[in-house]
């Protein structure tokens, strides 16, 4: 899904991606890389030692996409270079348009929204991602095959709230937020404060305003914690993949405008890249078939509620589905 800093001034988001092309923010590292064996996953001959850059945004599901990435092209033959965990979508996206990295897995409507600026999602998603995929190629940027998993936004609540003040849906919270704003409480991060298909779109589809003191700005891992006690907030942002919706109880509201546009993950890579690299598409296309929204509820929750690091789950999932050995 996802998370851009959406109003960045062009001179913060160029050193961005020049610090990016320096340090790599990487999270984790696995040296050699050998121990990653060929399963399914065989060599390939034109990545033997291929330094790709592999990049992903800051949050868990991305940190172990970015990992998934990483075992595959290892397992490839390839010698990827850990760029992972760069801060927000705008840098992230940056940082592949302007060579930091070379490929990353993003999100359908992340890319249609705050990338190429369209304003109405598109409610299919095939036609999403095919309309995304011809958009995205002036900007000599490719995407491979998409994966059936959907992280898009939500809000959510407890079930102690959802008795108390009977929202099930958005428009009801709308009408929660004119007239008890608040009992309307709302826990965000900062990309979804700002972003057009964050909550300021999310008050212009419904119809409302939230006052800024019933607008808690947190990380994203304390909204939860913080949603789950309550006090600070009534309700909160969730992404629908996060393991800790299912393990908190949380009870997601229904965007029954379907504001929210469909968020599948695919990988996304310079347009020279995969043209340099043709076996690229073949090798990820398997993996992205497998991510499933209910794989990737499973494996987020290793990462964000058992504490498992990304590495780690990426090659048991990849070792369990016999991409390798």
């Amino acid at each position: 899904m996802r998370m851009n800093l959406h109003r960045l001034a062009p001179l913060t988001a160029i050193m961005a991606v020049a610090s990016v092309a320096v340090s790599g923010c990487t999270v984790s590292k696995n040296s050699a890389g050998d121990s990653v064996k060929s399963g399914s996953i065989q060599k390939v001959d034109a990545l033997k030692g291929a330094k790709l850059k592999v990049g992903s945004k800051e949050f868990d599901e991305q940190l172990l996409v970015g990992q998934i990435a990483m075992v595959a092209l290892q397992a490839a033959g390839a010698a990827p270079v850990d760029k992972t965990n760069i801060q927000g979508s705008n840098n992230t996206r940056l940082a592949l348009t302007g060579g930091a990295i070379d490929l990353y897995w993003e999100y359908t409507g992340t890319a249609w929204i705050s990338y190429l600026k369209k304003t109405k999602p598109i409610d299919d998603s095939q036609k999403q991602f095919d309309a995304v995929v011809t958009a995205d190629a002036a900007n000599k940027v490719t995407w491979f095959d998409r994966a059936p998993a959907d992280n898009t936004y939500a809000l959510a609540q407890t079930k102690a709230t959802l008795d108390k003040y009977g929202v099930k849906t958005l428009s009801d919270y709308a009408s929660l937020a004119k007239k008890n704003p608040a009992a309307a409480s709302m826990c965000v991060e900062s990309e979804f404060q700002s972003r057009d298909d964050g909550f300021p779109g999310v008050e212009k589809a419904y119809g409302f305003n939230l006052p800024s003191k019933s607008e808690h700005l947190l990380d994203t891992a304390v909204v939860y914690t913080e949603l789950n006690k309550g006090g600070t907030c009534n309700f909160g942002e969730v992404f629908t993949t996060d393991g800790r919706v299912a393990s908190l109880k949380l009870n997601v509201i229904q965007d029954d405008k379907k504001f929210f546009p469909i968020y599948n993950p695919a990988i996304s890579v310079r347009s020279d890249v995969a043209k340099k690299y043709p076996a690229l598409e073949g090798l990820f296309k398997p993996i992205a078939d497998k991510l499933t929204t209910s794989t990737l509820l499973a494996l987020n929750k290793e990462v964000s509620v058992d504490g498992k690091k990304p590495r780690a789950v990426a090659e048991e999932w990849m070792r369990s589905e016999g991409f390798i050995k």
